[in-house]
């Protein structure tokens, strides 16, 4: 069959690889920007590692994972940003959960990541959207046109040791749709700097082997001091 359109066989074959529930699982698993085995990968999705190995060649050969063999380990990862912002993208675009978890611990972890989270390598959940907003309001991130940094926030990354140098093609800032709160969060290189930065100042902590992150006494008075962020809106 031919299509007026060459980029329709392209689109539905990357619907047909996302429209598989456990291989949504995976990608989603790997939205914390680390590397996992295909052994972690199976026990996350609860699902036998033949099963598990099958799907994820699957994401590989649709170019959405990347793979690197160490050893007898095979590790595998999204195949970038851009991967990335798809896949929450398309999270944030879904309709909400009908029904709510159905376990306590299952109920705990979901008000764990909207709370907080990483987004492959920037903040998200409550976390990211008050930093977004507090940096909008302060006049550092624009928001009218599409997100933009201003000359006062190149200032601030600045004043908190930050830098901002960009020595690839990615952009300097742009928006991420955040599927909890449904509005856009902060992302692009000046987020990813930003997210560092909260982890290796002890400003946030990661909350467990998983994408969860909460902000510690240390992030709150931080952020409270140079956004203007109050602690209750990111406990």
């Amino acid at each position: 069959m031919a299509y007026p359109d060459p980029a329709a066989p392209r689109l539905a074959a990357l619907a047909a690889l996302l429209a598989d529930e456990t291989r949504a699982v995976f990608c989603l698993a790997l939205l914390d920007g680390r590397a996992w085995t295909a052994g972690e990968l199976a026990r996350h999705a609860s699902v036998a590692p033949s099963t598990a190995s099958e799907h994820l060649g699957k994401l590989v050969a649709g170019g959405l994972l990347a793979e690197e063999r160490q050893g007898r380990h095979r590790y595998l990862r999204l195949a970038g940003e851009q991967v990335a912002h798809l896949v929450e993208e398309l999270a944030g675009q879904g309709a909400p959960a009908a029904a709510p978890p159905r376990t306590l611990g299952a109920a705990g972890a979901d008000r764990a990541l909207a709370r907080g989270r990483t987004c492959y390598d920037h903040l998200a959940g409550r976390i990211g959207l008050a930093i977004t907003d507090a940096m909008t309001v302060r006049g550092l991130l624009r928001q009218d046109a599409g997100f933009a940094l201003t000359d006062a926030g190149r200032d601030w990354f600045g004043a908190l040791g930050i830098g901002l140098e960009n020595r690839s093609r990615r952009p300097l800032v742009r928006s991420c749709l955040d599927w909890t709160e449904r509005r856009p969060h902060l992302a692009g290189l000046a987020g990813a700097a930003l997210c560092r930065h909260t982890l290796e100042a002890g400003w946030c902590v990661r909350i467990g082997s998983g994408r969860a992150v909460r902000a510690t006494p240390e992030g709150e008075r931080a952020l409270a001091a140079r956004l203007g962020i109050q602690p209750a809106t990111i406990r």
